[in-house]
This record gives structure tokens, C-alpha cells and sequence, in this order.
């Protein structure tokens, strides 16, 4: 166990000191904070754009009040030939023509559009709304159906969620919440089982290149440095988290008191700027569309406490040990019998393909949380820490827990006994090209 520890501590240190380490652990959270800055920061400024003149051609005579001009489009009606038109129009990046055929009640796809350049998705977007509006508005008055009757028709149903506990009693819910936690826990674990095993493997391929590893097996097992390498790899995982977590934060809240930008609205903000400069036919769809997407955000991060979330962190950390220690063992095995990343290669694929199938498995086990593909794959060691992941916001039986952990800490010390075995031989071997029957020795050899 003091060998143990002593590996542990060294592999500890070692990395938190390295400049890499410090270097990437201050510019992750500065980057994040960036990153979201610039997004919300181009998500409203895409809504400022320069005059946009847009020439239309009605033949039809029933669009002359329908297109309104607003801070950034102005719309020119024209009684010309096309052709003379098209001609004017050329060379003018910030004109368009729009021609709408005498028969767009019978032909509507016979709308046309024209410009010098390729037309925005956003304004083509909003023309064809416009037109699609007035030609359902015409045809319902035809046949004596009145745009009220239309919008006291169009109600939305949003359903309200609750759960039961064993006395029957009921407490509000949220699936959305369900959800948003669920695959966050299952991709965050996803994440760190990649990126932290590869590094133990490199670890261990670093130090038996450069042949260090001849002086450490000659006072320390090697089923114990393979096990401090790993839980050392691992606490300076736990503490990169925790660091960026913290920072992020702290980036965040500083730069919103710095420059009044508030993370909590800004979905709100980039939905009021896009809508303000709408034609107010238009406006009240796409504000009731808009902030009913930000209205549901809202609502599920408020619904977060509804969950149980003392379970969901208790289950996090037990999972994300598990299932670190059960793949970085045998990234430590494959790290010590090859002796360069090209060799590597083709013992990761088979270790790789479980962690890849486990978040595929965790996306539709989301879906149908109770289903047959969510109870086995959360049960099977190599893909159970994400998929239980993903289904313990929505509620799993306590048996079921249970029994998924049990076979977890199975797996893992059957995975850590075979590695030790490949770990052991392979460690000192050099100059041997390693295949799979190979490792089948190994993992016999006696002594």
C-alpha cells in the first residue's frame, strides 16, 4: 500500500507541475468564456445588418400592402418587365428582385427570386413566409374560415410532469431536465474515460522508452505502479475539473459585471434583437415561437431541483471511478507492450469501440429509459457507467443500481488482474513486435 501511495503522489506531482498542465488548466475556462461571449456576442450582431432594398414585381396584385419595411429592408415595388429589372440589378450586391407570377394562388412554387449574388437563407426565409401567410389567408376566406378562428384553433399543449414516490405522493418533474443532465453526466464520463486513459497509457509508454522504468520495477511491484499510475492519472483528472469549473465560473461572472452581459438572458436578448426589426406580421409568430424555445430552457434549468441529485452525484463519482479504472487498466497493459503510438494503434480500436457504443447506447436509452437496450447495456461492465448515467435522472429501481455497481467493481478488478498479467511481462520487453496470441502468453506466463 506505501508503494502504492508513492506512485501515486509522484505521478501526482509530476503532472500538476508540468507547464502544460497550469498552462491548459488557465486558458480552458478564458477560452470557454470567450467562446460563449462571441457566440451571443455574433448571435446579436448578425441581426444589424447594412439596408437591404428589395424590388418586387406583383402581378398578382395581392402582396402591394403585405411586405413591410423595417430598420434594414426596404421594399420597392416596381411596374416594369422583368427583364428590365434583371438588368438593373445587376452589379447591386445589397438589391434583390422578387417576382411573384400572376397564378401564385394555383403555382406557388412559382415565386422567383433574383440577386447578383447568392440570396441570405434569412431573408428567403422571411419572403416566402410572407407569401405562404397571404396565400393561406386568401384561400381560408374563401372558404369562410376567419384568421381568428385559425389562432383560437392553434393552442399549444404543454403537458406538466410529475413523479411518485412510494407512498403515492406526487412531485413536479421535468423530462427536459431529465435529459439535460442525463447526457451531460454520460458525455462528461465519455469525455474523461478518453482523454485520462489515453494519457495513462502514454504514461507508461513514455517511461519504458526511456527506460526509467528499469530503476522503478527494481523496488516497486508492477501491479503497483500500474495501480498508483492509474488512481495518480486520475486525481489529477478530479482536479482539472475541479479547477476549470471553479474558474469558469469566476471568468464568467467577471466578465458579465465588466461588460453587463448576463448570461442567464442572453437567449432571451438574441431572440428580442431578431424579432424587433421583424414586419409586425411576422413579428408575433416568430416571437411566440422564440421565446417559447427560451421559455422551455428556462423552465427545465429551474427544474434541475427537482431531480435527485444527491443520487446523481454519488452515482457520478462512482461511475466515473469505475469505469475510469476499468478502461485506463487496460490502456496501461496496451502502454506497456508496445513501444511507440504506431503500435499502440491496433490494441486502442478494440478498447476504444465499447466507449463509442456506450454513448450511442446512452442517446437512446434517453429516449426509453426503461427499455431492454437500456437495462442490458447499463448492466454490462464496459458500457454501464454511461448508459446508467443517462438514466438515473429519469429514475432507476434501487436493484437495478445496485446490481449494475456490482458487476461494475466485478469487471474492473477482472480487467485489472488481466492487464497486471500483460502489464508485468510487457513492461520489460523491448524489440519484439507484440500481437494478440502474444499477449495470450503473456497473460500465462508464471513467475
Amino acid at each position: 500500500m506505501k508503494n502504492i501511495f508513492l506512485v501515486f503522489k509522484r505521478e501526482y506531482l509530476v503532472r500538476v507541475r508540468k507547464k502544460s498542465f497550469i498552462l491548459m488548466t488557465l486558458l480552458t475556462p478564458l477560452l470557454i468564456a470567450a467562446f460563449y461571449g462571441i457566440m451571443v456576442w455574433a448571435a446579436i450582431g448578425s441581426f444589424e445588418n447594412e439596408l437591404k432594398s428589395i424590388q418586387v414585381i406583383d402581378k398578382s396584385g395581392l402582396f402591394k400592402t403585405k411586405f413591410k419595411n423595417d430598420d434594414n429592408t426596404v421594399f420597392d415595388f416596381k411596374d416594369e418587365p422583368v427583364a428590365t429589372a434583371q438588368k438593373k440589378l445587376k452589379d447591386q450586391e445589397d438589391k434583390l428582385l422578387v417576382l411573384i407570377p400572376a397564378d401564385i394562388l394555383q403555382q406557388p412554387g412559382g415565386l422567383q427570386i433574383y440577386s447578383d449574388k447568392s440570396v441570405s437563407p434569412l431573408v428567403k426565409g422571411r419572403i416566402e413566409r410572407i407569401v405562404q401567410q397571404e396565400i393561406r389567408n386568401i384561400k381560408l376566406t374563401k372558404a369562410g374560415i376567419t384568421q381568428a378562428v385559425i389562432e383560437d384553433a392553434n393552442q399549444n399543449v404543454d403537458a406538466q410532469t410529475f413523479n411518485l414516490d412510494d407512498e403515492g405522493k406526487s412531485q413536479s418533474s421535468s423530462t427536459m431536465a431529465a435529459y439535460i443532465a442525463g447526457y451531460a453526466a454520460a458525455f462528461l464520463l465519455y469525455i474523461f474515460i478518453l482523454v485520462y486513459g489515453a494519457g495513462v497509457m502514454q504514461s507508461v509508454m513514455e517511461e519504458k522508452s526511456s527506460r526509467i522504468i528499469e530503476v522503478i520495477i527494481s523496488s516497486v511491484k508492477p501491479f503497483h505502479l500500474m495501480l498508483g499510475k492509474i488512481l495518480g492519472v486520475a486525481a489529477v483528472g478530479l482536479t482539472q475539473f475541479l479547477l476549470w469549473a471553479v474558474l469558469t465560473f469566476g471568468i464568467t461572472t467577471a466578465t458579465q459585471t465588466l461588460f453587463g452581459f448576463n448570461r442567464f438572458t442572453a437567449a432571451q436578448e438574441v431572440v428580442d434583437k431578431q424579432t424587433q426589426n421583424a414586419d409586425p406580421e411576422l413579428k408575433k409568430e416568430m416571437e411566440k415561437q422564440q421565446t417559447g424555445m427560451v421559455k422551455q430552457m428556462n423552465e427545465s434549468m429551474q427544474s434541475l431541483q427537482s431531480l435527485p441529485l444527491t443520487q446523481i452525484l454519488l452515482c457520478f463519482l462512482f461511475y466515473f471511478f469505475g469505469g475510469y479504472l476499468l478502461y485506463s487498466s487496460l490502456y496501461a497493459a496496451i502502454g506497456a507492450s508496445v513501444e511507440n503510438q504506431q503500435e499502440a494503434g491496433q490494441f486502442m480500436f478494440p478498447i476504444m469501440m465499447p466507449i463509442i457504443a456506450a454513448i450511442f447506447f446512452a442517446q437512446l436509452s434517453i429516449n426509453q429509459p426503461d427499455g431492454s437496450l437500456a437495462f442490458w447495456t447499463s448492466m454490462i461492465p464496459f458500457t454501464s457507467p454511461i448508459v446508467m448515467m443517462a438514466r438515473i435522472p429519469f429514475g432507476v429501481p434501487g436493484w437495478e443500481i445496485a446490481l449494475s455497481m456490482a458487476l461494475l467493481v466485478l469487471g474492473f478488478v477482472g480487467t485489472t488482474w488481466l492487464a497486471a498479467r500483460i502489464y508485468r511481462v510487457g513492461i520489460l520487453m523491448y524489440g519484439k513486435k507484440v500481437n494478440y496470441k502474444e499477449l495470450g502468453k503473456w497473460i500465462f506466463y508464471k513467475g
